[in-house]
């Protein structure tokens, strides 16, 4: 929806995975990653967009590899919620040295360094102008951060779910593999089913269609992609809507 200065989005939930804070070794949290995400929430911020981040835990941990070596599946689950915790007082840091209001939220308790979650007083936060960090999945094994995404962004009636990647939107084939791909400026749910595009998993897409939640897919590390997408320039990244 547009807001009274025009804006295709007011309110935006950020998917980032946990590997956009690691470094080059894929693992572990890197602070220039971590600064370079916060300049780019800075710029959405400058905006006057409400912004709420939910961020996965894969670069210090993933439950489901664990779990198939023979780990108990929600005791792996439940260590990977913990380590988006820790990503996201990282990214908290990081947005607060930029002179941004942030709270970090997280479904698992941990009382002593972060908020339970609680949607209304993330609304209000975000009302506040503060961003909010939203951790620890659904707080629930067996489910990935894509759907906390989708969940969460429900929830707080987020206008747009903007899933951070490598790859500048949502491609026929594999642009990394196959010279010949045709990148789509925007698709419709049924259309991403059908030619079985992978956007995000099923449970989280489904959730995403059923609530009429669109998504944006881009290249967040293009620094001027996300800006550009928000204002509705379809020249960059993919929006997936009904």
């Amino acid at each position: 929806m547009s807001d009274s200065t025009g804006q295709p989005y007011q309110r935006i939930l950020l998917k980032l995975s946990g590997e956009a804070l690691a470094g080059d070794s894929g693992i572990g949290i890197d602070p220039e990653k971590a600064a370079y995400i916060a300049q780019r929430v800075k710029e959405v911020y400058a905006l006057g967009m409400e912004v709420a981040i939910v961020i996965g835990g894969g670069n210090l941990w993933r439950g489901e590899p664990a779990a198939k070596l023979g780990m108990d599946r929600s005791t792996a689950d439940h260590m990977g919620m913990i380590a988006t915790v820790m990503n996201g007082l990282a990214l908290q840091d990081a947005i607060e040295r930029l002179g941004i209001g942030v709270r970090v939220q997280t479904a698992v308790q941990m009382n002593a360094v972060a908020e339970p979650y609680i949607r209304l007083r993330a609304i209000r936060h975000m009302e506040k102008g503060r961003v909010v960090i939203l951790c620890g999945g659904i707080g629930s094994p067996y489910f990935t951060t894509d759907s906390a995404a989708a969940l969460r962004a429900s929830e707080i009636h987020a206008d747009v779910i903007v899933k951070a990647t490598k790859v500048d939107g949502v491609y026929s084939d594999d642009p990394m593999k196959h010279s010949d791909t045709i990148r789509f400026s925007k698709l419709g749910y049924q259309q991403v089913l059908d030619r079985k595009l992978e956007v995000m998993d099923t449970t989280a897409f489904t959730l995403c269609q059923e609530n009429e939640m669109p998504i944006i897919v881009l290249n967040f590390w293009n620094p001027d992609d996300l800006v550009k997408a928000l204002q509705g320039d379809t020249s960059v990244g993919t929006v997936i809507c009904d």
